[in-house]
């Protein structure tokens, strides 16, 4: 009798936006999803937003995505 566990990663990415810090986030998720299988959960680590002139021109965020390795 073999008992088989889940082994997950975690890797971190950088996804921008010049709409809103919601939208950066759907960016960097639907960008990871075409590489990543098994994605289980994001957390989002920080926000930033670029400025020009006074202006916020991008909105940034860091993505810890969660994905469980194939067998």
């Amino acid at each position: 009798m073999s008992i088989d566990g889940r082994v997950a990663r975690e890797t971190q990415i950088i996804a921008a936006s010049p709409k809103s810090f919601d939208d950066a986030v759907q960016v960097g998720f639907k960008r990871a999803s075409r590489t990543l299988r098994g994605i289980t959960g994001i957390k989002v680590d920080n926000w930033r937003c670029k400025v020009e002139s006074g202006t916020i021109v991008e909105y940034r965020v860091t993505l810890n995505v969660v994905f469980i390795l194939e067998t």
